[in-house]
C-alpha cells in the first residue's frame, strides 16, 4: 500500500503543474521555444552552406608579390606579460627572409616578474634588431601595450605578433605586400594554424572553433564581400591609418576586432591572406580555455555595442557587407540561443499537462531538435576536413558535448556583462612556449 501522506504529495505536485499560471508558463515558454528554434535553425543552415560552399572549388584572392626595392621599413612588435615564449617567437622573426636593414623588433614587457623581464632584456642585448619597450604601469591591457610601443614604432607597416606566434621565414615579405599595391588597404590578417592542436579533447575544440573562423568563414566572407577582420595576431596594420584613427582602444579586450570595425566603417580595407598562415597556441586547460571564450565573447560583444550605430550609418558599406559583418558574430548568437532553448525547452517540459511520458515520442523531438541546431558542429567537421585532421572529429564531437556545454555557460556571461557594461578583468593564458624558452 502507498502510504497516504506520499498519496497527497503526488495530488499536490499534479494540482501545482496543472492550473492556470503554470499553463501560463506553459503557452509562453512552448511559443517561445519554437521562435527561437526556426532562428537557430536558419542560423545552422548558413552554417552547413558555408561549409559545403568552402570545399567546393572557388576563385581565390591573388596575393601580391613585393619588391624588395620598394620594400618598407617594419616594425613587428610583440605585446607580452610574464611570458618567456615571447624570446622563441622574436627569434623566428630574426629569419625573415627581409632585408635585415628594413625591420625592427619591439618587445612590449609588461612583465611583473623580474626573472622574466631579466632574460627578454639579455635577449634584446645580443640582436641589434630587438629593443625592449617596457612601462611602468600594466595600463589598458594589451591594446595599452601596443599603443606604448606605437611611440617608439619606426615603421610604415606595423606587424603584430602574440608571444606563443612562430612565424615562417617568409611570414614578412608575404604579409607586408598588399600595402604595396593598395594605399586603401590599412590592415592584412594571415590564417591562423596551430601548435599541437590535438594535445587532448580541450584544444582539439578550442583549435577547432578557431578554424571555423579562419578556414571557412573569413576566407569566404572575404571572397564574397572582401570584408574581413584583424584577429590579434599574425596580422599587419598601416602606421599612418592606425594614428589617424586614434590608436588602439585602450582597455579593450578584443583591440583587434574594435579597430577592425572602425577601418571598415571609414571606408578603409582589410586584406584575409588565406594561403599565409602562423602557428600560434591554443588553450588546452579547461579553465584556460573556459576564461578565454569567455574574454573573447564579452570584447566582441563590447566593440559591436561601442560601433553599432557608426556601422548602420556608414555609406561605404552597402546592406550585403553590414550583414556580414553580423554573421562574423553569430557564433556567440549561437551559443546565446541554445542556452535559451534548453531553458525554455525544460520549463516547457515541466509545465506540460500531466500524461505518461512517451518515450519514443520525446526521442523523436530531442533527436530532430539537436540536428536542426547541429551546423555549427558540421561547420567543426568540415574545418577539421580543411586541415586534413578528420580523424579527430569524434573526439571533437565528444569534446563538444562535454567541454563545450560549459563554453556555453561562460560565453553568454560574457555576453550579458558586455551587454550591461560591467567591468571585466584580464586572465593570461598557460602558454607550453614559456616552458620551452626556459629550458
Amino acid at each position: 500500500m502507498i502510504p497516504e501522506a506520499l498519496i497527497k504529495v503526488y495530488e499536490a505536485f499534479i494540482l501545482f503543474r496543472y492550473n492556470e499560471i503554470t499553463q501560463t508558463i506553459h503557452n509562453i515558454s512552448n511559443s517561445t521555444f519554437n521562435v527561437l528554434l526556426v532562428i537557430t535553425t536558419i542560423l545552422s543552415l548558413v552554417y552547413i552552406f558555408i561549409s559545403i560552399r568552402m570545399i567546393l572549388p572557388r576563385k581565390k584572392f591573388n596575393a601580391p608579390t613585393l619588391d624588395f626595392n620598394k620594400a618598407p621599413f617594419v616594425t613587428i612588435q610583440i605585446p607580452t606579460r610574464n611570458e618567456l615564449a615571447a624570446i622563441r617567437c622574436a627569434e623566428k622573426c630574426l629569419e625573415f627572409d627581409y632585408p635585415k636593414n628594413k625591420y625592427e623588433i619591439l618587445i612590449g614587457d609588461d612583465s611583473n616578474n623580474t626573472e622574466v623581464s631579466k632574460a627578454i632584456a639579455n635577449f634584446a642585448k645580443k640582436h641589434s634588431q630587438v629593443k625592449v619597450i617596457k612601462r611602468k604601469e600594466n595600463i589598458g591591457f594589451k591594446a595599452g601595450n601596443l599603443n606604448n610601443m606605437l611611440n617608439y614604432s619606426k615603421g610604415e607597416i606595423i606587424v603584430l605578433f602574440d608571444s606563443d606566434f612562430l612565424p615562417d621565414e617568409d611570414f614578412l615579405k608575404r604579409i607586408v605586400a598588399p600595402f604595396s599595391k593598395d594605399e586603401k588597404v590599412a590592415g592584412v590578417q594571415a590564417r591562423w594554424d596551430f601548435i599541437r592542436p590535438n594535445r587532448n579533447l580541450v584544444s582539439i575544440l578550442s583549435s577547432t572553433i578557431l578554424s571555423i573562423i579562419h578556414h571557412l568563414v573569413l576566407p569566404l566572407v572575404f571572397t564574397k564581400s572582401r570584408l574581413t577582420f584583424i584577429c590579434g595576431s599574425a596580422e599587419a596594420v598601416r602606421k599612418n591609418t592606425l594614428v589617424k584613427l586614434g590608436g588602439w582602444a585602450n582597455g579593450s579586450f578584443t583591440e583587434d576586432i574594435d579597430y577592425s570595425l572602425r577601418m571598415l566603417k571609414n571606408g578603409y580595407k582589410i586584406i584575409y591572406l588565406e594561403d599565409l598562415s602562423c602557428k600560434g597556441e591554443v588553450p588546452y586547460t579547461p579553465k584556460d580555455f573556459y576564461k578565454q571564450q569567455l574574454r573573447w565573447a564579452y570584447g566582441v560583444t563590447r566593440s559591436y555595442i561601442n560601433h553599432s550605430l557608426d556601422l548602420a550609418r556608414a555609406k561605404s558599406l552597402g546592406i550585403l557587407d553590414k550583414s556580414w559583418l553580423l554573421f562574423f558574430g553569430s557564433g556567440y548568437l549561437i551559443s546565446f540561443l541554445l542556452v535559451a532553448l534548453f531553458i525554455t525547452g525544460m520549463l516547457s517540459f515541466l509545465t506540460h499537462y500531466p500524461e505518461p511520458l512517451n518515450f519514443a515520442k520525446f526521442f523523436y523531438y530531442l533527436s530532430r531538435n539537436i540536428l536542426m541546431t547541429s551546423g555549427l558542429l558540421f561547420a567543426s567537421s568540415v574545418a577539421l576536413y580543411k586541415r586534413n585532421n578528420t580523424k579527430r572529429i569524434i573526439q571533437m564531437v565528444i569534446s563538444s558535448l562535454s567541454y563545450g556545454l560549459v563554453v556555453l555557460y561562460y560565453v553568454n556571461k560574457g555576453l550579458f556583462k558586455a551587454i550591461l557594461n560591467k567591468p571585466m578583468t584580464w586572465y593570461l593564458i598557460n602558454k607550453e612556449g614559456n616552458k620551452l624558452a626556459s629550458n
